[in-house]
């Protein structure tokens, strides 16, 4: 497990490109046959990915967590970004399909990743954050019929924002949030941008109370995201290219412009589970 510790923005604004990729960028995500995190000391977000190929990869506490097992004190969310996959928590199988999600509660003991078909492999994204209690363990779909253990994202939180016109025509689906799959602190979702659209979060925000990591994909290669973050009046930028994510601080903008439409999976941890708990900067104040 690797460990990234928290940096200052007075500190951040005098960074290099090359420190401010080795400290915010994880670009070496969604090897195969590994098991990829970072534990990260704002919020203590773990960010990381499982890409199954030879055969099922089991999740490890690791000497970092001092702990008997990953979800002693923790709470964990998962989007499968890759092919069709099935994660085993405590016995039971789970098939999770492309842009599927599971959150599972605290006290999970025996986690593992397993893929379909070897030749396309799921990719699992995963967040984790620490936990006071236990909530239940379910798997979430962006559409489909709701059954016992199945969350079905609702409809309200499937929201519409922006323009063509404007370059942020998107589509953001909320996938672990109170009132549709209840955490402890985690927050996660999905943001796709439409056809023609270009930016994302703008105008930008920051939120004190809580920090976020973006994961940037559904990009070709030749594509890219400029990151922007920093203080709203020290702003810096970040190449974010396919399967790449960056880490945010609550005192950090976070923005992007690509060269092309793209997708995104946001994921907060911190004081507060609400989303619109932000505050917005003027877009004459971005220096």
């Amino acid at each position: 497990m690797e460990l990234r510790t928290a940096s200052s923005p007075k500190d951040v604004k005098f960074y290099t490109t090359e420190r401010l990729r080795e400290e915010f960028l994880m670009d070496d995500l969604f090897q195969p046959d590994v098991i990829k995190l970072v534990y990260s000391h704002i919020d203590r977000i773990i960010t990381g990915s499982a890409v199954p190929v030879a055969g099922a990869l089991s999740l490890e506490a690791g000497a970092e967590l001092r702990a008997d097992y990953f979800l002693e004190r923790r709470e964990m969310g998962v989007i499968n970004i890759g092919g069709a996959g099935v994660i085993h928590i405590d016995g039971k199988a789970y098939n999770v399909n492309y842009k599927e999600g599971m959150y599972i509660g605290m006290g999970a003991k025996d986690i593992s990743f397993e893929s379909v078909d070897a030749q396309t492999p799921a990719k699992f994204y995963l967040n984790s954050a620490p936990a006071h209690r236990s909530y239940p363990t379910v798997l979430i779909r962006p559409e489909g019929e709701a059954e016992e253990g199945v969350v079905i994202v609702k409809p309200e939180n499937k929201v519409e924002l922006g323009t063509l016109e404007e370059s942020n025509h998107r589509v953001i689906c909320k996938y672990i949030l109170p009132g549709q799959v209840e955490s402890c602190q985690l927050v996660m979702g999905m943001t796709k941008l439409m056809p023609g659209s270009v930016w994302n979060t703008m105008p930008c925000h920051t939120h004190d109370r809580r920090m976020e990591v973006y994961l940037y994909f559904d990009m070709p290669k030749d594509a890219l995201v400029f990151h922007y973050m920093g203080e709203p009046s020290q702003t810096r930028h970040i190449i974010m290219r396919n399967e790449q994510a960056v880490i945010s601080p609550s005192w950090s903008i976070h923005a992007g412009s690509g060269t092309q439409a793209y997708t995104f999976i946001w994921g907060m941890v911190g004081e507060n589970q609400a989303f619109d708990d932000m505050d917005g900067c003027a877009m004459g104040d971005l220096m």
